[in-house]
């Protein structure tokens, strides 16, 4: 990377900047989720080199203004992994002897601890340790949702149980009919708080949101592409189709025998790379 953003390197690479990489940090790290959900490992490691490739394009940008170089980013993450994990790990970073590991930690006390230890280390910098700080604003809203659940539950302001939270969530839901009386804006605030309980009865549930969310749509788009082919076996097409007949059609294909679906890399990689592909060579022409 240092030589592609030299003078004799690559012009568009020692063109960018912090900034206009951001779009590509975000588009590269979709890409590696959607290897990940089509269970296809070559593309999986394809695009985990097109992650770290980002990640050392901006170590290398900050480097250049001697800030820190992707030596201090490695360091600091082998630093936080062993400061973090106190039951696997001494101080020095060697791993405890098999005696001392002898009670396993259970999942919830590690992120408890990872809370507390994370709060340590905020405090010790002088900054005032907030329970929800460092959660970044630009995460996907459901997931955001989902981590703030978790980090409040550490501290114990939680619900009980799922069964709670779904009270929770029909007590919205009441709430939300009343709003729609009183305007776009109160229904869209009553809206989120609904969304947001969802979320939390997700993280009750141990379901990750995103990824059911994710499922959830990729059924619905798969019905309706059935839903269209019924209809174009009948002579007649969605857009000419009655809400009776759309309703009717969507029946039948839940009702029919389900087909299972064999994961595969979706095109949208591909399609992506190439657009991105596309776009690097119109930028250095």
């Amino acid at each position: 990377m240092a030589a592609l953003r030299s003078p004799r390197g690559c012009r568009w690479d020692a063109e960018q900047t912090h900034d206009t990489l951001r779009p590509y940090l975000i588009e590269e790290a979709y890409e590696a989720l959607e290897a990940i959900n089509s269970g296809d490992d070559e593309a999986l490691r394809g695009e985990l080199g097109d992650v770290l490739l980002q990640c050392v394009f901006h170590a290398q940008i900050a480097a250049e203004g001697n800030r820190f170089a992707m030596k201090d980013v490695v360091d600091g993450l082998v630093a936080k992994l062993i400061r973090r994990h106190p039951h696997v790990f001494s101080p020095d970073g060697a791993p405890l002897r098999s005696s001392a590991r002898a009670r396993r930690t259970p999942p919830e006390a590690v992120l408890e601890q990872w809370t507390e230890l994370k709060a340590r280390e905020q405090k010790d910098a002088g900054r005032k340790a907030r329970v929800l700080s460092g959660l970044p604003r630009a995460l996907p809203a459901l997931l955001r949702a989902h981590k703030i659940g978790a980090r409040v539950a550490t501290v114990g302001f939680d619900w009980p149980s799922a069964a709670d939270v779904l009270d929770k969530i029909e007590e919205e839901i009441r709430e939300l009919r009343a709003a729609l009386a009183e305007g776009h804006s109160r229904a869209a605030e009553e809206m989120g708080d609904v969304l947001f309980s969802i979320a939390n009865l997700a993280r009750k549930l141990r379901i990750e949101p995103e990824t059911a969310l994710a499922a959830a749509n990729d059924k619905f788009t798969h019905r309706f592409g059935l839903v269209e082919e019924h209809l174009e076996r009948q002579g007649t097409d969605v857009h000419a189709a009655s809400p009776a007949d759309l309703e009717a059609a969507w029946d039948a294909i839940k009702e029919a025998p389900a087909t299972p679906r064999v994961p595969r890399r979706s095109s949208t990689i591909a399609r992506s790379r190439s657009a991105r592909g596309s776009r690097v060579r119109r930028s250095r022409q």
